[in-house]
């Protein structure tokens, strides 16, 4: 019997649960609280030029991939650029080049330390070994931490033989892996591993899960994309999938209140408009829903998810520029990484993204758009005198490694503005503009994650603070637990 759902948030997380639901034949509404899809992998105009508010780089797109099963599913076919050169990162005393082929890419990060030939090749052998495993719980992707009889069933049949081989590396980090390769003391090796790790996992080798890491450090070579106009799409695509298959689609409806009656779930926008539903799935940040609910149910969440509630998680600064590309004496390459040495935060570590030539989604001939952002604590933005502080500085450290690396580039610009803590909480809705979900640490990672289950039956939870964590694939593959929860079926 079809339900009535109702998801709150139009992010990747929410959007992917309701396609699915909706293409299943359940009635699905979502309510969004901005004019934009998407979250913070939406967009944004100024003038001729498109940005994307966040995230950039498409992954999970390959056959078999979290997106590509969505996309495949829903019918709904997305024009990708696949890149065979998936980064340049530029480090202090180093600039790497992340190649799609794993030979290759091993190959080229030893042309940078022969002497480590032998360890480095051993380290990656593993890490990609490890992450192959990983991968063949892609395809049933159970729920971690499994709560219900179903899930934990689900679990047990996704388990084989060879995952016994994971075991000994369940509560070890990757500066374990280093360690043991005789590599944690290359510091300019691991430097150049923890700034993947900051940007996927959210904190480096020294805390992030072993297995979450060989997954992020192998992902790359699976497949990375550059999506013409930017993976505000993957949104889009998924709202036409919505209302295609009957769901209703709101924007500008920022629910308020969300509590019980004796039909199932009842929401209140900021409007006063009310909303009745047998299930909710809240898509929106986890740091709103104990303001959503009344007392009684807010004692009744679970602790992980109270608890990450009340938590801080990373802000960031983000430049978001338009240059004229004649004046520059090379295009600029679609992703790039840029780390001064100094730390992987506060403008010292950042991720460059820019249209290539020719995307005239995003801009006109002549011109590319480019997104730069680093991470920051929210401790440096929390009064006003700090907070214009930390923008110019932040804003003008990255300009500043960015002009050494491409000179010109400053003249280059003919628009520039900053997406700062507050823009983003303004925008997105992210409280305090907390961005990105939690360190993937063996304290919050995999058995240790957040449930979508809220412990609140007909209440479930997804994005990037839900398992398995941040970025797209993280927030789609939660909203892919959410309905399955809800269909009582796999159905991807």
């Amino acid at each position: 019997m079809p339900q009535n759902v109702l998801v709150i948030g139009a992010g990747i997380g929410g959007l992917t649960a309701a396609a699915l639901l909706a293409k299943n034949g359940d009635h699905v509404t979502i309510l969004e609280a901005s004019a934009e899809l998407g979250g913070s992998a939406g967009k944004f105009k100024r003038h001729e030029f498109l940005f994307p508010a966040g995230a950039t780089l498409g992954m999970g797109l390959e056959g078999g991939g979290i997106h590509e099963r969505v996309f495949r599913f829903l019918g709904k076919p997305l024009q990708l650029e696949p890149l065979e050169t998936v980064m340049e990162m530029i480090h202090p005393d180093h600039s790497f080049v992340f190649l799609k082929d794993r030979k290759q890419h091993v190959e080229n990060i030893i042309s940078h330390f022969p002497a480590y030939e032998s360890k480095i090749l051993a380290f990656y052998r593993e890490i990609y070994a490890t992450a192959s495993i990983v991968r063949t719980l892609m395809d049933p992707l159970p729920a971690l931490p499994p709560t219900t009889a179903k899930e934990w069933a689900a679990l047990a049949g996704a388990i084989r033989p060879l995952h016994v081989k994971l075991l000994p590396h369940f509560n070890k980090t990757l500066g374990d892996c280093l360690e043991r390769h005789g590599l944690g003391q290359l510091t300019a090796f691991r430097h150049m591993l923890d700034g993947l790790l900051i940007d996927s996992m959210q904190t480096g080798s020294d805390d992030v899960s072993y297995l979450l890491a060989a997954v992020a450090l192998d992902i790359y070579h699976e497949g990375a994309y550059y999506v013409p106009g930017g993976l505000y799409r993957f949104a889009e695509l998924m709202g036409e999938s919505l209302t295609e298959n009957g769901g209703v689609l709101k924007k500008r409806r920022r629910v308020t209140q969300l509590a019980q009656n004796e039909k199932g779930w009842i929401a209140t926008d900021h409007r006063g408009n009310k909303y009745e539903a047998d299930e909710v799935i809240v898509n929106a940040p986890i740091h709103l829903l104990p303001g959503m609910l009344p007392p009684e149910l807010v004692s009744q969440l679970k602790k992980p998810l109270l608890e990450g509630a009340r938590s801080e998680t990373w802000t960031t600064l983000t430049l978001y520029i338009a240059v004229d590309s004649s004046k520059l004496s090379h295009p600029l390459p679609p992703f790039r990484q840029i780390s001064t040495g100094e730390g992987m935060a506060e403008g010292a570590h950042f991720f460059m993204s820019a249209s290539l030539p020719g995307d005239t989604l995003r801009a006109p001939d002549g011109y590319q758009t480019v997104t730069v952002s680093t991470h920051s604590k929210a401790g440096h933005w929390d009064t006003q005198e700090k907070y214009e502080a930390a923008r110019e500085m932040l804003s003008e450290r990255m300009l500043l490694a960015i002009e050494q690396q491409i000179p010109g580039f400053r003249e280059s610009i003919v628009h520039l503005e900053t997406g700062a803590p507050k823009a983003w909480e303004r925008y997105t809705g992210r409280p305090n503009g907390f961005v990105g979900g939690f360190p993937q640490t063996l304290d919050s990672a995999l058995f240790n994650s957040i449930s979508h289950r809220s412990g609140i039956p007909g209440l479930y939870v997804c994005g990037d603070h839900i398992f398995p964590g941040g970025g797209t694939i993280g927030a789609a593959a939660s909203g892919i637990h959410a309905a399955r929860s809800i269909a009582s079926k796999r159905l991807i």
